[in-house]
């Protein structure tokens, strides 16, 4: 089989998979429909195994290979192929989204095991993973705008996934609606794309415009900034990021799937897979660079103020996407998808760990209730740590040689570059401060009430009204149809998928990095190597010891953030309520999320929101309505005219026909005089 082959497999399990469990949903058990989901992404997994080994089977300049199934459209010189480009990057971001997907399925199956929507869930999710497999291996900019867009409409379905939550069907349209501004900047980037390049092939467009365009010239940076539109709103960049943090309504596996293998990190393929245009418009993919560096350093203090657990984690996948973003943008594209690659990991395994704890806390997502699981969740708070670890670049673990590959880029291109190097220095150190207030909070301290119930045998089941469970969030009651996260809440400790699925994770995170040490290995860089072999930037690189003496001091900056998160929150715990009571004024703006929420409602969200309200109940009650019954009433009028002539008399219809005649000879008289 060729690598292509195997590529179409990636994209036909997991399809399979959904639309096997949503027609069999009457039929199926529903650990059936678990098993068949996370079977499915399996199966994908293995599939992109086969291509990575068939593909690396060719010879490295024939490397990049489409296929098409048929022509979608073919007219005026407009062809358009469901086509799919299999090269490096693509198989890359496949072992990346189908390997994740794969454990957080796994997770899936023991987490949401008492859901009366079980089987819905493992169909909508099976459908995020093929969305996201769509658009990486897509060969054109359309079948890439189609899995972007149901890549949006599966983030909703998720999201809302317990649709009788107001709060939760309020973040799926808001995810919807930011989304939908970046769907739009894709479209244009595309019509923009074919008018002047007259194609919509990747491959094809990036050679057209190497020969078209000029270095900066008004076009391509349009047209690039078009796409950076569609990449911030999808990976939650300021300014379009308020709906990341609301997406936590979602169940917890959603989460982890948004943020660490699907959706956030579309944004940073597209500025990879599109470089050759963000090479030749320098001053859009500038533009993406300040965009990331915003991010990270806006997230980052936030995510210090925020006390819901899954926000915070939230907030520092904002953060993190802003490095990789950053570093796409100057050209450290192997560093960028590095980067990206031990997120996936140890971001996936933050979001498991805190699914355990929430659960443990009978679904209480706020950090100032939790403290002291060290004894009650050992196995989770060990992993808990461990991602801490990882995402605050700890040495040693993927974080570490993973972010400091950005930086050393950044620092090594000099100028006006060091802007980012020292920049994400700042971010780093406020990042292992907030991964310890997550992880010191959590487990250390005296045990909470919750954390002594579960150390003496039993879960806690939380507040309930009449009998009924409330969302510890809003108070209200919780319908138990779509239930939160159902009946029974599970945890690593009695669940064995959640904890194999985790274990798994916690190997990755703390040693995924050793495929790219410097000065000893770049198996990555050098997998990569056909996809961005044009580029004069990827050849840029630090020396070793350049190299290893920025992970020295990425190791230093990381270790103080952690001994400043362990002053605050251990060694002087409640210090920092004493700092709020200083600074109340800095504490309410970071805690207000610099009133990003209330801009962006108030510009974004409810106008579009207003609008498709009046279109529904105004404009198309009294103008569409009004224009078909007119339409209906008119030709029913004339029906009864015209079947009031049809009398079935030869004569009448002789009359009629001289009568039209005479009329003709009449106009003709008329118009010669």
């Amino acid at each position: 089989m060729s690598p292509t082959d195997f590529a179409w497999l990636v994209l036909g399990f997991p399809l399979l998979g959904s639309l096997v469990i949503a027609l069999g949903f009457r039929v199926l058990p529903a650990r059936v429909a678990g098993v068949i989901g996370t079977t499915a992404i399996a199966l994908a997994f293995a599939s992109t195994i086969g291509a990575l080994i068939t593909l690396l089977d060719q010879p490295s300049d024939a490397q990049q290979l489409t296929d098409s199934l048929w022509d979608y459209a073919s007219a005026s010189g407009l062809e358009i192929r469901l086509g799919i480009l299999v090269d490096p990057l693509s198989v890359f971001m496949c072992l990346v989204v189908t390997g994740v997907s794969t454990l957080i399925h796994l997770y899936s199956v023991g987490y949401m095991g008492s859901d009366e929507g079980y089987r819905r869930f493992f169909s909508y999710l099976n459908f995020f993973v093929f969305s996201m497999l769509l658009l990486v291996l897509a060969g054109n900019f359309i079948f890439l705008i189609v899995g972007w867009a149901f890549v949006g409409f599966a983030s909703y379905a998720l999201i809302s996934f317990w649709y009788r939550r107001h709060t939760a069907t309020k973040a799926g349209m808001k995810a919807f609606v930011i989304n939908v501004i970046g769907d739009v900047g894709m479209v244009l980037a595309a019509f923009f794309v074919f008018r002047e390049l007259g194609t919509f092939e990747l491959l094809d467009s990036f050679d057209a415009a190497r020969e078209t365009f000029s270095t900066n010239q008004g076009v391509v940076i349009a047209i690039c900034c078009l796409l950076l539109v569609g990449a911030v709103a999808k990976s939650a960049q300021l300014p379009l990021h308020t709906w990341l943090p609301d997406a936590m309504e979602g169940p917890t596996p959603v989460s982890a799937l948004i943020h660490a293998a699907t959706m956030v990190t579309a944004g940073v393929y597209l500025i990879a897979r599109t470089f050759p245009l963000f090479e030749l418009a320098p001053t859009a993919a500038d533009i993406g660079a300040f965009i990331g560096l915003a991010t990270l350093l806006v997230a980052a203090t936030i995510a210090l103020a925020v006390v819901d657990l899954k926000r915070i984690i939230a907030y520092s996948t904002m953060s993190q996407i802003g490095y990789m973003v950053m570093g796409v943008s100057i050209g450290a594209y192997a560093g960028g998808l590095f980067m990206l690659m031990a997120h996936a990991f140890f971001k996936a395994l933050l979001f498991m760990a805190a699914g355990s704890v929430i659960s443990a806390m009978a679904n209480n997502q706020s950090i100032d209730r939790m403290s002291g699981f060290r004894r009650a969740l050992p196995y989770t708070s060990a992993l808990l740590l461990i991602g801490a670890l990882a995402l605050a670049a700890f040495p040693g673990t993927s974080g570490f040689f993973a972010k400091d590959e950005i930086l050393g880029f950044a620092a090594n291109r000099g100028g006006m570059y060091w802007v980012f190097a020292i920049g994400g220095y700042a971010g780093a150190l406020l990042t292992a401060i907030y991964s310890f207030r997550i992880g010191f909070r959590v487990v250390a301290g005296e045990p909470s009430d919750e954390a002594r119930e579960f150390e003496q045998g039993h879960m806690s089941h939380g507040e309930r009204v009449d009998g009924h469970p409330v969302n510890p969030a809003t108070g209200e009651v919780e319908d138990v149809d779509v239930g939160f996260p159902g009946a029974e809440h599970h945890v690593a400790e009695r669940s064995r998928p959640m904890a194999v699925a985790m274990g798994a994770l916690g190997v990755l995170a703390l040693f995924g990095g050793l495929i790219q040490v410097p000065g000893v290995d770049a198996v990555l860089e050098h997998f990569l190597d056909p996809t961005f072999e044009s580029s004069p930037l990827y050849a840029i690189a630090p020396s070793t010891g350049d190299a290893w003496l920025g992970l020295a001091v990425g190791g230093v900056i990381s270790a103080a953030g952690i001994a400043i998160a362990y002053f605050f929150y251990v060694a002087r715990r409640g210090s920092t309520a004493r700092l709020i009571e200083r600074l109340p004024g800095l504490h309410k703006f970071l805690f207000h999320k610099w009133y990003f929420d209330e801009l962006e409602d108030a510009l974004v969200y409810r106008p579009a929101i207003a609008i498709g309200r009046f279109a529904s109940s105004t404009f198309e009650r009294y103008v569409v309505d009004g224009i078909v019954a007119g339409a209906a009433g008119f030709v029913r009028g004339a029906g009864e005219v015209v079947r009031g002539a049809q009398s079935g008399f030869v004569r009448a219809y002789a009359l009629l026909l001289l009568g039209g005649f005479a009329a003709l000879g009449v106009y003709f008289l008329v118009a010669a005089s």
